[in-house]
């Protein structure tokens, strides 16, 4: 019973890291990248998100709640699940141990944001606009804090498609599973572009 429990929490954990984290993530990062095209832009599409019906609710069942059980879920993994690089050193032993540390790294950083962001316009501190990120990434150390962040959360997520698509017997074959590899590298270089090049227009202007 028990260990049936733990492979519906497992499974629930990694389908939620792809819908509707996943998906979140992406468009959060598209919305962000809108800053490229200048600040009226980012406004706009900023404006659009934050003015959507239901709002709030949207935020607390779709986004924050699968979120923290993911996140929580996902430390309790770390602490218990034992790696093997050292014996075998296979490259998806390494990936299975950076996903760990990116995991970490990763809820830091987006509990630092949700309090920058997301906390601070709900308490009225902060308005929603291109000058609250132009603002924190002015500052040197939170610019490359961001980096970081963005880099592991964007690594987290497509390293964590694969082992969704496997976990769920989409790729089981190591043939699909080599190629799956491919398509989830590209999605990771991708988002991180996509990413990191916001981050570089709100800090520089660039």
């Amino acid at each position: 019973m028990v260990e049936h429990r733990e492979f519906f929490y497992r499974r629930l954990h990694s389908l939620l890291g792809v819908i509707p984290i996943g998906i979140f993530l992406i468009q959060h990062l598209v919305v962000n990248h809108f800053a490229v095209y200048g600040e009226e832009s980012f406004n706009k599409a900023a404006s659009f998100m934050h003015d959507l019906p239901f709002r709030l609710a949207l935020e607390i069942i779709v986004i924050f709640l699968p979120i923290l059980f993911h996140a929580i879920l996902g430390v309790y993994i770390v602490f218990v699940t034992k790696s093997n690089t050292k014996r075998y050193g296979y490259f998806r032993n390494w990936m299975f141990v950076l996903q760990r540390i990116t995991g970490i790294i990763t809820f830091v950083f987006i509990a630092w944001h949700i309090w920058e962001t997301r906390v601070q316009i709900g308490l009225g501190t902060e308005d929603l606009n291109y000058n609250l990120m132009e603002d924190i990434l002015s500052n040197t150390f939170m610019f490359w804090f961001y980096i970081v962040g963005v880099i592991s959360t964007t690594f987290h997520f497509a390293n964590g498609l694969w082992s969704f698509m496997v976990t769920w017997g989409i790729t089981q074959s190591p043939k699909s599973q080599k190629v799956a590899t491919y398509a989830t590298l590209i999605v990771f270089l991708a988002l991180s572009y996509i990413g990191v090049r916001a981050l570089i227009q709100f800090a520089y202007g660039v």
